[in-house]
């Protein structure tokens, strides 16, 4: 499909790397005019340089489903643009692995950052734990990688991508959650519980922990829960949890439900809320049909 250079305006052909008439680089720009103004002035970065106004993307709703789990990412109503990226993998011996990332708004392409972190992360993981690794051992090297490869991304003479980053590993009886920022990870069922603790200033958003070339040494906060029933684990970026930060009523919604459905409708209710931020939700159920009771505890705990 033909176009024009963001840049110059000049017509372009699809697949052309570069405008013939000014040079430009076409790789990385957006295909159309503004989404706001319709100038043809959009730049590499994804700013239209006529109204300043940042182009949505491919993300902005995105739905996910692998082995019996779901997630879904949205913009919501607010952002021009969804800065939240997520992945959701099958793991060897019956493993499901989900990675839920949040692009720090305030540090340039945090888009990039999140994927980058959720990509690297989701795949260091199914590949670790294949190696023979514990799901503790995986999920820090995981961190570890997801941190490299954001940092990786900076530019000479622009502040550092940065990005939260949550995890859960579940496997048999166990589910390990690794995190680094304010993205949340939730136990839902009988006894629903939120599993971490807020890398950030208390009663603020103001981040104390991130990914990114800025973040100094980057040390996860990593636990394995050992479960009792059935129920599931909810990983989320604070466009959620903002408005539903108790889990007893993500719990009402995300019980009754296959996880896509569930996972939807969590997202509708932050959206329906005011939808003041990117939403993030994956869902990954657990022990369904093994007990007919509710009843979920965490008997053991390992951590750092």
């Amino acid at each position: 499909m033909n176009g024009a250079c963001p840049a110059c305006g000049t017509r372009v052909l699809a697949g052309e790397a570069f405008c013939e008439s000014c040079g430009h680089d076409l790789s990385t720009a957006p295909a159309g005019p503004c989404t706001a103004c319709g100038a043809c002035a959009v730049g590499p970065d994804g700013y239209c340089e006529n109204c300043g106004m940042l182009q949505p993307t491919g993300r902005d709703h995105v739905e996910i489903e692998a082995a019996y789990s779901a997630a879904v990412s949205d913009r919501g109503l607010r952002h021009s643009r969804n800065e939240d990226a997520m992945a959701l993998l099958p793991g060897g011996q019956g493993a499901v692995v989900a990675v839920v990332c949040d692009g720090v708004s305030s540090s340039p392409r945090p888009d990039e950052a999140s994927q980058a972190a959720a990509d690297v992360a989701a795949a260091a993981i199914v590949k670790r734990l294949a190696d023979g690794d514990d799901a503790q051992a995986a999920t820090r090297e995981a961190v570890r990688l997801a941190a490299d490869a954001v940092a990786a991304a900076a530019r000479p003479g622009e502040d550092s991508p940065a990005c939260t980053y949550v995890s859960a590993i579940v496997l048999g009886r166990q589910v390990t959650v690794g995190w680094v920022g304010d993205s949340r990870a939730y136990w839902l069922g009988g006894q629903s519980a939120l599993l971490t603790e807020d890398d950030a200033t208390p009663g603020t958003h103001m981040l104390t922990a991130w990914l990114g070339a800025d973040a100094g040494e980057v040390v996860p906060h990593v636990r394995t829960f050992t479960t009792d029933g059935p129920g599931a684990v909810l990983l989320c970026s604070d466009g959620l949890w903002n408005y539903y930060p108790e889990p007893e009523a993500l719990a009402a919604t995300a019980l009754h439900d296959t996880p896509l459905v569930a996972a939807r409708r969590l997202v509708r209710l932050a959206i329906e809320a005011g939808g003041h931020d990117n939403i993030t939700v994956a869902i990954i159920p657990f022990g369904q049909g093994e007990r007919t009771d509710t009843t979920v505890a965490f008997p053991k705990e390992r951590s750092d």
